[in-house]
């Protein structure tokens, strides 16, 4: 899915307001932990995941994506009936029906005329909205559209410690669910619209997708639990993702060194480095979200871009690259020139 007249309007994220250290989750857990025989400080060593923000358990997603929609609009300065369509891409939903997507267009009190739907496809959702919408945008269908995405995590997180405190759970059982650990929240929100030539625009250029779904199997998740084979998930991830880049290079014309930033799907410090170095990619060149927020799926990679921009370590022409691979397994990538 390649563009030639698209760009970013506004892109804007939340920052869930609590904190959750590992620590405070092994504090919680150390009655399994002990019986186990699992040593203290095992969920930072291995994630390098020092602490992730979290939303109150009732906090609903569609209130994070339409508070991250609304500091877009306003950043922006688009006018709301000018909107054609809005995605919800999130792993968490208010309700299994109706969409989340048409909560938020009722909270944004978007036109009756703007399309609204959920899109599901785990970590790589985000990405896939802007896909969706800027295939509207460049087929005439619509000027402007949006993509949110909020994610909850905390009950999956807390139900998940209820069950390894459980005294018939076994090492399988943290093995299990170590994953569903390391997990954060937050919102984000994402307006784009036609392009219109100006040399200042952040042009969205589109990307390439590669499927290796004969390994759908290896971690899948409801509501309150999530079940990863994280060896398997790591290996046969890291497969699909060097088929990717390859047709990314040859798609888009990628060339490593050329690229200014590589905004990754960040699950942890050993699948983002080890990502960085199955690809060449120079570790300077990837803003790390993982260690104060954890693994926010979906919403990882358009909030670590909104950070770099907010931080001014985006500047204007620079060639980002924005990488996922979601459970499935999927592997999408994309650029956006700023």
């Amino acid at each position: 899915m390649l563009y030639s007249n698209v760009q970013i309007l506004g892109l804007a994220h939340i920052d869930a307001p609590g904190t959750l250290a590992s620590s405070e989750i092994e504090r919680r857990l150390a009655p399994a932990l002990s019986r186990l025989g699992i040593s203290k400080g095992i969920l930072e060593k291995l994630s390098g995941i020092s602490s992730r923000r979290t939303f109150d358990l009732d906090f609903s997603p569609s209130d994070g994506a339409a508070q991250a929609a609304e500091k877009a609009l306003a950043d922006t300065g688009v006018d709301r009936s000018e909107i054609g369509v809005v995605v919800n891409t999130s792993v968490c939903r208010d309700f299994v029906e109706p969409s989340t997507a048409s909560i938020v267009h009722g909270k944004l009190g978007l036109s009756p005329e703007c399309l609204n739907f959920d899109l599901g496809n785990a970590c790589l959702a985000f990405i896939n909205g802007m896909e969706m919408v800027s295939t509207m945008i460049e087929r005439g269908q619509i000027e402007r559209g949006i993509v949110v995405n909020c994610e909850n995590t905390t009950l999956a997180l807390t139900e998940t410690i209820k069950r390894l405190l459980d005294p018939r759970s076994t090492w399988e059982t943290f093995k299990d669910n170590f994953a569903t650990l390391t997990l954060g929240c937050g919102a984000v929100a994402m307006v784009l619209g036609r392009s219109e030539g100006c040399p200042d625009e952040h042009r969205f250029l589109g990307g390439v997708t590669v499927a290796a779904t004969q390994y759908n199997r290896l971690c899948y998740a409801q509501v309150d639990s999530m079940i990863t084979n994280t060896k398997k998930l790591f290996h046969h991830g890291m497969e699909v993702g060097l088929k990717t880049w390859e047709l990314a290079k040859e798609s888009l014309g990628w060339i490593v060194d050329d690229l200014d930033h590589f905004v990754i799907h960040q699950v942890g410090k050993a699948h983002t480095e080890t990502f960085a170095k199955t690809m060449g990619i120079d570790l300077r060149k990837i803003f790390r979200l993982y260690p104060l927020h954890g693994n926010i799926g979906p919403a990882g990679v358009p909030i670590t871009l909104s950070k770099m921009i907010e931080s001014g370590r985006v500047q204007s022409g620079d060639r980002i690259a924005l990488m996922g691979i979601g459970s499935g397994i999927n592997c999408t990538m994309a650029e956006v020139v700023w």
